[in-house]
């Protein structure tokens, strides 16, 4: 019997913690060893196998608090059984067939989280085969419906790095606002095979309920040697509370709007009719990933091809506090909703930090928004600059 189940998403910190010093060891069984490795990282991988992560938390580092976000609710299909999350996976779940082991995990990850590309290209890795260029992994990829939304399948087939055992990854890529969640299924080749069509209708079953407000997480404990974390300091998490908000003039007919994970503002806009747009403010330490795949990452929201770099490259720049900001402007359709959209996004480096500001939505509607948006951008005033 198919059971609805809800859980609670895992927080941006715990996520992107476990990256670097979790993962999820290798399950023990007795036929059959499950990779449940789930680190996200930027670069593709260099050699074909993974590199293994430690199994555990360092001794003396808080578990992290998920208990303040979005929940996640599905239907489990028969024979999917729980198990244990970890500190990165927001859903768990094994199958178990006639000695053969299979692993499926949901992972959601804030900003462009390192391309789909890098991602993709570290399943392959996992199951012994070589990256492929962004044109190859497009090819390559299957339309399927995740909470409504269009969204990329990979399936891969390989074998098990060191046994040589046929092994196969169906790895789902969702993009939903500012966060990117992967479902993946891993484990013997032909019991993945078999449970293809299960793993599709899960996804077509995901629904996400209205996020509730970050919560915040202590890094302070980290060893020395621990790598930088990308998007986050060493002491807490980008969210709408750690991060100190700028001052702007809001232009009027412009409507606060309820926050969602990563967020630090948000604004609704409403024309006459049921035409809508809306204005996302977001932050992250660094370069936030990279100029490329962040606005490679607005244009698949349309569903739009990525640019090159040398397209990127030339995108027209502005004048905001200071410094030169990217100015991105295109028109699409929206993958959620199906209708024709536009979106403006202005990528702004300031002290350490990059300034992620977009409008999406309707078409006329964001073309008579967008010099009012780009004024807005401009009469930020931030708390390092004033």
């Amino acid at each position: 019997m198919k059971n609805l189940l809800s859980i609670h998403a895992g927080t941006l910190a715990a996520a992107m913690l476990a990256i670097l010093v979790a993962g999820c060891g290798h399950d023990d069984v007795k036929v059959y060893k499950v990779d449940a490795s789930d680190t996200v990282v930027a670069p593709p991988p260099t050699t074909p196998a993974a590199t293994p992560m430690p199994s555990s938390m360092p001794a003396g580092l808080p578990a992290p608090d998920n208990s303040g976000l979005p929940k996640l609710k599905y239907t489990l299909p028969d024979g999917w059984k729980e198990k244990a999350l970890t500190q990165l996976r927001v859903a768990s779940f094994e199958i178990s067939e006639s000695g053969k082991q299979a692993d499926v995990s949901v992972i959601p990850l804030g900003g462009s989280a390192g391309g789909d590309a890098a991602n993709v290209n570290r399943w392959r890795g996992q199951v012994g085969q070589a990256p492929l260029d962004e044109n190859a992994l497009s090819k390559s990829a299957e339309a399927v419906q995740i909470a409504g939304q269009a969204s990329a399948l990979y399936d891969i087939a390989g074998t098990t790095p060191g046994s040589g055992d046929p092994e196969r990854i169906l790895g789902a890529i969702l993009h939903s606002d500012d966060t990117v969640w992967y479902f993946k299924m891993m484990g013997d080749a032909d019991l993945v095979e078999k449970q293809k069509t299960n793993f599709i209708a899960f996804l077509k079953s995901v629904e996400f309920d209205k996020l509730a407000a970050p919560t915040t997480m202590d890094m302070s404990q980290l060893p020395a040697s621990h790598p930088a974390i990308p998007s986050m300091n060493a002491a807490s998490t980008p969210t709408a509370e750690a991060v100190a908000k700028p001052t702007w003039s809001v232009p009027a007919g412009w409507q606060p709007g309820e926050l969602a994970q990563f967020l630090v503002a948000r604004f609704v806009i409403a024309a006459s009719g049921d035409a809508s747009a809306a204005v996302n403010v977001s932050q992250l330490a660094g370069d936030g990933g990279g100029l490329a795949a962040n606005v490679n990452r607005w244009r698949k929201q349309l569903g739009l091809s990525p640019l090159a770099d040398a397209d990127i490259a030339s995108l027209p720049m502005i004048d905001a506090s200071g410094v030169k900001a990217v100015v991105a402007d295109f028109t699409g359709t929206d993958a959620r909703s199906g209708k024709p959209a536009r979106l403006v996004g202005v990528v702004l480096p300031l002290n350490g930090q990059t300034w992620f500001y977009k409008l999406m939505g309707d078409t006329n509607l964001v073309g008579t928004q967008k010099d009012t948006f780009i004024q807005f951008v401009q009469s930020a005033k931030y708390p390092a600059a004033q």
